[in-house]
């Protein structure tokens, strides 16, 4: 791609950004016309591209309508990636009030309190690790149990 090819995609996939941020586009077609109105001569292919580049999604609004929206595909990996370490370190987990003491397999901890870390949820105040153990303080006594029932979910459902 040359250098001017590519200022021009740049420019093309900012105004899509901006466009789906203004608008609610429901398909390719929407948002080759409303490009095209912006001065962008697209075919339906690069719309395509596009859309497949900046990892838009469709979701339904309140109306009941599809429309696309930026999903930060950085973050859905990195969950998925966190998921997968919570899974493959997770040994077992209990609660002393609003501290769960969670085991890890040797060496995991740091890597499981980091994906318990990324997943912000917000009764999660903090997690300090060691080698096989993690504590991780909940905000309150109430959320302890949930935020374990979580975790398990997590660990059995692979969701």
């Amino acid at each position: 791609m040359y250098r001017g090819e590519t200022a021009l995609k740049i420019a093309r996939q900012n105004k899509i950004i901006e466009l789906i941020n203004k608008f609610d586009i429901e398909t390719q077609d929407d948002l080759a016309d409303r490009l095209m109105k912006e001065g962008f001569k697209v075919t339906q292919a690069t719309v395509s591209r596009d859309i497949r580049d900046l990892k838009l999604m469709k979701m339904t609004n309140e109306d009941g309508k599809q429309k696309y929206i930026i999903v930060q595909s950085s973050d859905l990996e990195m969950s998925d990636k966190y998921r997968r370490v919570l899974r493959d370190g997770f040994v077992s987990i209990d609660r002393a009030e609003n501290i769960l003491v969670i085991k890890t397999v040797s060496g995991m901890a740091m890597a499981v309190a980091a994906a318990l870390d990324s997943m912000e949820w917000r009764e999660i105040v903090g997690c300090i690790a060691g080698d096989d153990t993690i504590m991780a303080a909940i905000r309150t006594k109430e959320d302890a149990l949930p935020v374990m029932d979580r975790i398990r979910r997590l660990i059995i459902n692979k969701k």
